[in-house]
């Protein structure tokens, strides 16, 4: 989302540091610069006068100008801004700051999540993807409940996520009203034991009366103890219209970006929290049900600056790996042993990461590379298409490929709807992989501590 902004800010640091010293001339031509890739970025006209005259002021301190390295000192105070605008220095807990967790449940059950939002801003998705995240994370009991009764088989999408990620949603009754329907969420959130009730409201294509009206109605009924503002990462200049709306008839607590992975500029996320003092949560990242983050404005700020965010990436990883299968895969390296069965697990764990794109792009100075990436056009069906070809392999054949004769890869390329020379390909990949997993036990830990990365390279070590 950030990377149209992300570029234009390293244009304007690789300027600056192209200079030995700083005048207060150059920092007022950055900040020129600034200026400009926010306002490109569909930040919010007052959140760009605000944010520019702020870190000008830092940026022409003495200990600015006279430090050795006066260009990153410069970068510092933009990305320490970015933070402070974000709500990154506002204490966790501290109103307008971070969550724990994302979503506050410190209340008695069943604690009410309201989500209000334009038609067309995820919040239904962004339900069940919320659902899923506090059955999984916190173990609670959650009860979706649809209030739309405006869009045609709303009620009924919401229903089908339930099914799909393991939450009861409440039985649609034809003809009630938004007020009733959260009031008899309610009534079978406190007798049946549920931890959250999560109330999903009706959208409309622009903020208008009858939106509000119905939004307060259902507020004063549920008296919910959060009620979060999806909005739309491309909702560009109007996401201030939007927030200030929400948030002086809604009373909103929160908000939600969602199609975050998408091209947006990135402006809403700056000019939202700016507007409303309230704090960015969570995340949409992709289309999937479990494509949810946490917001994090250290992280967001790193990203936009191109410092990467290995954190998030780690963070990642830890969630989508199977323990017991890393376990298994770590002894049989131990022992020199690595077949088509731990590759498939291998590609199965980038594509829970992302995919290669995904991946690449937590990673520090990958910014500079985005382009050569994106013209290099990174097939990530190749992922599914490797998997899909081990899949047709035979047991016996995935433990021992030397199996592979040529008319075993014909029948193989045949199931999987792939060709011969993509077979080769993975086993090329498989044998380079299996050679280096045979130097790690021969070396073993003295080895490598001795002949470093080094000694797994071919020639490496004899």
């Amino acid at each position: 989302m950030f990377d149209s902004l992300s570029n234009r800010l390293g244009d304007v640091f690789d300027r600056l540091r192209r200079h030995g010293a700083l005048s207060e001339d150059d920092v007022g031509a950055a900040m020129r610069e600034i200026r400009v890739a926010l306002l490109e970025a569909d930040v919010a006209l007052p959140v760009v006068r605000d944010f520019v005259a702020a870190v000008r002021e830092k940026a022409l301190g003495q200990e600015v100008l006279r430090s050795v390295t006066p260009a990153q000192m410069v970068v510092k105070i933009v990305h320490d801004h970015l933070v402070e605008v974000l709500g990154g220095g506002v204490p966790v807990g501290q109103p307008g700051g971070a969550r724990a967790d994302g979503i506050d449940l410190n209340a008695p059950s069943p604690v009410v999540v309201m989500l209000v939002g334009l038609q067309g801003s995820g919040k239904t998705t962004t339900a069940g993807k919320i659902a899923l995240r506090l059955k999984q994370r916190q173990r609670k009991k959650v009860l979706l409940a649809s209030l739309d009764v405006q869009r045609p088989a709303a009620q009924e999408q919401l229903a089908v996520l339930g099914r799909q990620v393991g939450v009861t949603s409440l039985p649609i009754v034809p003809g009630e009203r938004p007020v009733a329907i959260a009031e008899r969420a309610l009534r079978t959130g406190r007798t049946e034991g549920y931890d959250v009730v999560i109330l999903d409201t009706a959208g409309r294509l622009h903020v208008n009366e009858e939106l509000m009206l119905e939004v307060a109605a259902v507020r004063a009924a549920a008296n919910p103890h959060e009620t979060l503002l999806v909005a739309d990462a491309m909702t560009g200049q109007d996401a201030v219209n939007v927030a200030k709306a929400f948030g002086e008839r809604a009373g909103i607590t929160a908000i939600v970006l969602t199609r975050v992975d998408g091209d947006a500029r990135g402006g809403a996320a700056l000019s939202m929290r700016a507007i409303t003092g309230k704090p960015i949560v969570l995340i949409g990242v992709g289309e999937r049900i479990e494509a949810l983050e946490e917001f994090h404005a250290e992280r967001i700020a790193g990203r936009i600056l191109g410092m990467g965010d290995v954190v998030s990436l780690v963070e990642k990883a830890a969630e989508t790996v199977d323990d017991e299968e890393a376990e298994k895969l770590a002894a049989k390296l131990e022992k020199g042993r690595f077949d088509l069965d731990d590759l498939a697990a291998q590609l199965r764990q980038i594509r829970r990461m992302g995919g290669m794109s995904g991946m690449l792009g937590l990673l520090p100075g990958i910014g500079k590379l985005k382009k050569q990436l994106n013209e290099a056009n990174i097939d990530e069906g190749i992922i599914k298409r490797q998997e899909a070809i081990i899949s047709s392999m035979t047991k016996s054949e995935r433990r021992n490929p030397k199996l592979l004769n040529g008319s075993r890869r014909r029948r193989i390329a045949s199931g999987s709807g792939t060709t011969v020379p993509e077979i080769n390909r993975l086993l090329k990949q498989y044998q380079d992989m299996a050679d280096i997993t045979k130097k790690m036990k021969k070396l073993g830990n003295k080895g490598l501590m001795r002949h470093g990365l080094a000694g797994l390279l071919p020639g490496g070590f004899r």
